[in-house]
């Protein structure tokens, strides 16, 4: 990571005196207005808290208790006229007594309902994204690149792409169309009960510390050699192409529409969520069941969201901001998605905005709950998050804008603050709540 940053200081050191090169040889010319006037810095943080009773992980039962927090740095830099150089920096860290039943024999009383301290119950994603933007003379004509890399304990990505946007009609119309790769690897982790079984048989790991009881002693067999098998593919590639239109239509009236063409290839199950099967016995340690198998589902998948945006400048304290979105993939999964929010403008520096989003979606073709599996499936997942259900978020924002940046800490001006907070149900018993907080600070 240290390498990365004094790399991009470097070349970002190089642009700057380019750029101051270029001015001074161009003296007597008249300059054009920069896309980006001085420097900008985001900073985010969001806390993200949830629980539920279908934790994948425990085979569609269990608690699903989560927290996540996550801060984020974005620094948007002029490097000429025409040129912006963007390094967005995160990390997101959690703690999650879901996935810490990975592996819930650490304690001495193994349930689904009990957070596991072990190693998975928590874990942290670090990102970084480096995108360049380039604009034409006319302003008319903008392209864009940007690559990226994350890492986590169990997987870990890198991602490059582009895209062009095209301004019409004195900028009325804006077309854009912009191409993603991201290639990922998995560094797979199996639920203990199958790994020590598959490393030891019944004499080691956690089999030489705990009792197994079972539904039927007469046919013990908690591990099935010829259905469990390791993952010998370990990637996750995703290809997507979107496709947008954005048109003002009067000086009330603005409109977007999209459309985003996408393909998965490689492992697209997670190795460690559970399977129970109905036709087979069931075996417990204490009050955790062993699994059957784990989570199991195809090689490819082929998503197609479209959807649009439509907000309405009520007057000058009111706008009405609309979105809808319709999903479908050959999963069998399709859903739709609307929101709606209002920004009331209280002052000239302070705006409120409550917001709706409702979702609705219809389950995919290998999803079934606990136990509703049959072993001579080929595919399989008790995983909710693939399964028929209704969302409802509701949520409040406020937002301070200081055009002129008249508060200042150091040598930048502060320009934006935003907080937001929101509640997300899902009427299968999974909820949510989201903080966010936003501030935005201008180079002078």
């Amino acid at each position: 990571m240290k390498k990365i940053f004094v790399f991009l200081l470097t070349v970002t050191a190089g642009f700057a005196a380019q750029a101051q090169e270029q001015e001074q040889d161009s003296t007597g010319v008249s300059y054009k207005k920069r896309v980006l006037e001085a420097t900008e810095v985001d900073f985010l943080m969001s806390y993200y808290k949830q629980d539920g009773v279908h934790s994948a992980v425990s085979g569609g039962k269990g608690m699903e208790e989560l927290t996540d927090i996550t801060p984020t740095i974005v620094v948007t830099m002029p490097l000429n006229e025409d040129d912006v150089l963007t390094v967005d920096v995160g990390v997101s860290a959690y703690s999650s007594a879901s996935s810490g039943n990975i592996n819930p024999f650490d304690s001495n009383t193994p349930s689904p309902w009990q957070a596991s301290s072990g190693a998975s119950a928590s874990d942290q994603l670090t990102s970084l994204v480096l995108g360049y933007s380039h604009s034409s003379d006319d302003r008319n004509t903008i392209w864009n690149a940007h690559i990226s890399g994350s890492v986590e304990y169990d997987y870990h990505s890198i991602g490059f792409g582009g895209g062009y946007t095209r301004l019409l009609n004195d900028k009325n119309t804006e077309l854009s169309v912009s191409a993603n790769v991201y290639l990922d690897q998995w560094k797979p982790i199996y639920p203990k009960e199958l790994q020590d079984f598959a490393d030891h048989g019944l004499y080691g790991g956690i089999y030489n510390y705990f009792t197994i009881t079972t539904d039927d002693p007469l046919n013990f067999d908690p591990y099935n050699p010829e259905k469990f098998k390791f993952h010998s593919n370990k990637n996750r590639n995703s290809y997507s192409l979107s496709l947008g239109l954005s048109q003002v239509f009067t000086r009330k009236i603005q409109a977007s529409f999209f459309m985003d063409v996408l393909q998965q290839q490689g492992l697209l199950s997670t190795p460690y969520q559970r399977i129970y099967f109905s036709d087979k016995p069931n075996y417990f340690i204490n009050e955790f069941q062993l699994a059957d198998d784990i989570e199991r589902l195809p090689d490819t998948r082929f998503k197609l969201p479209i959807g649009m945006r439509w907000n309405f400048y009520l007057h000058e304290r009111v706008t009405i901001r609309t979105y809808y979105r319709y999903y479908w993939d050959n999963w069998g999964v399709d859903s739709h998605t609307a929101s709606i929010e209002l920004p009331i403008k209280l002052t000239d520096k302070f705006t409120f905005y409550p917001m709706y989003r409702y979702y609705t979606q219809n389950a995919s073709k290998y999803f079934a709950p606990y136990e509703m599996h049959v072993s001579t499936e080929e595919y399989y997942t008790s995983d909710y998050d693939l399964s028929t259900f209704v969302s409802n978020q509701y949520g409040v924002g406020v937002s301070y804008t200081d055009i002129f940046t008249s508060a200042k800490i150091w040598k930048f001006g502060i320009k934006n603050i935003d907080l937001r907070y929101n509640h997300y149900s899902r009427n299968d018993g999974l909820d949510a709540n989201i903080i966010s907080f936003a501030i935005k600070f201008v180079q002078q």
